[in-house]
């Protein structure tokens, strides 16, 4: 374990996390990078389920568990089990924080449902992370991000560019709503510090989604009665996406009326500069597939090297099309040291992502690797009060799983 010189903004808080896959996980280790102690529940004799996406040096152990999972302690709990139960009650007596992503019915029958955990802990944080809001008509659906992608609309939104719906090619609505649960958790905490109270949170990934793609596809369509359908123009046109160079593919983006009129003196169109269609940019909006058309059509004609300085000499921004590879050896990338190399004790080189963001006063850090299953259960155990008879003889009851 690694201790920082300047503590985390969360340093002394303790998130029970009961989540697994990707929202959950990716929701606490940010909370984990910001300081909080973050203990992973996780159900035997697997674990959370992520442990086996891809090939890994050791099973249980994959590369996105590796990243997802840093700033971790991780205990495994049978929680069908009275001696896991009590476990996990022990545990809440000393947390800020519980979060999950399991059905509100599975959580009750378990015995941790919100009014179950507030009788162990009042001031609890409770956060739970839901497919639906549980007051709306599909409180009960099962929901996963391929699932939510295509509800929402954002599936839909790919009909325009490629004729038929389609999904990111990333695992988007768990990212968006594991975002949004770090930042209601830290808010609830604010209001917690401030007035004692704990309170359940829900973090439903339906309305997270629509909320999002909202922020700008509501378009026209936030006036009662509508000024025109919903879909922000800009984006919904098929040729809106990275352009064929004489040698690649790169994105070019004028957007202030100064860079589209430098944009038409570089590209040897300057008689566009007086064209109405292009006069404002209003009158660009309406005619984006136009204006987008003469864009792709101009790029063929440079290289992306010519292209690239021939933006920046007139303040357009531009950059040329990566791939992941190349963005795993980016000079940029490498010089703020994003992509970082450590040691894991028993999975050796490992590569992890720094946290992205930067604190002048309280910075994030990775403190510990990520757990392998139950590693942390003795220690947690203890800390609670347990001797060692009594941990041995919840192992031995199959209430405790891990290594010992």
């Amino acid at each position: 374990m690694v201790e920082p010189a300047v503590k985390g903004a969360l340093d002394g808080y303790r998130v029970v996390d009961i989540t697994t896959i990707l929202l959950g996980p990716y929701g606490t280790q940010l909370l984990g990078d910001a300081g909080a102690d973050v203990i992973k529940v996780e159900a035997p004799p697997t674990g959370d389920s992520t442990r086996y996406l891809g090939a890994a040096r050791h099973a249980g152990m994959s590369g996105p568990f590796l990243n997802m999972n840093r700033n971790k302690r991780s205990i495994a709990l049978d929680l069908k089990q009275a001696g896991g139960k009590r476990a996990l009650r022990r545990l809440i007596e000393t947390a800020d924080v519980l979060v999950h992503n399991m059905r509100p019915k599975a959580i009750a029958r378990l015995g941790f449902a919100y009014d179950d955990v507030k009788a162990i802990k009042p001031d609890i944080v409770y956060c739970g992370c839901y497919g639906f809001s549980q007051r709306g008509p599909y409180a009960d659906k099962p929901a996963y991000d391929d699932l939510i992608q295509a509800c929402s609309g954002l599936a839909d939104l790919f009909r325009n560019v490629a004729n038929e719906p389609n999904y990111a090619p990333t695992v988007m609505v768990d990212k968006l709503t594991g975002l949004m649960m770090s930042q209601a958790v830290t808010t609830a905490l604010l209001h917690r510090e401030r007035t004692g109270e704990g309170q359940y949170v829900e973090v439903p990934m339906y309305e997270t989604m629509v909320s999002f793609l909202m922020v700008e596809h509501i378009y026209e369509h936030a006036f009662e009665p509508p000024l025109g359908p919903l879909g922000y123009r800009r984006l919904t046109t098929p040729l809106r996406r990275p352009h064929r160079s004489k040698d690649g593919y790169l994105a070019v983006l004028p957007y202030t009326e100064k860079q589209w009129l430098g944009f038409f003196e570089i590209a040897g169109r300057p008689e566009l500069k007086d064209d109405p269609r292009f006069a404002d940019h209003a009158t660009r909006t309406e005619h984006v597939h136009e204006i987008y058309a003469i864009l792709a059509g101009a790029l063929t004609e440079k290289t992306t090297a010519e292209w690239m300085a021939l933006c920046e000499q007139v303040e357009i921004p531009a950059m040329p099309v990566a791939s992941l590879d190349d963005v795993f050896n980016d000079p940029h990338l490498a010089e703020v040291g994003l992509f970082h190399q450590q040691h894991h004790p028993s999975e050796g080189a490992v590569v992890i992502t720094e946290p992205p963001v930067d604190y002048s006063r309280s910075p994030a850090s990775i403190r510990r690797p990520a757990p392998r299953l139950g590693q942390h259960g003795a220690e947690l155990l203890a800390e609670l009060g347990y001797g060692e008879t009594e941990i041995e003889d919840l192992r031995a009851s199959g209430a405790l799983a891990g290594e010992p």
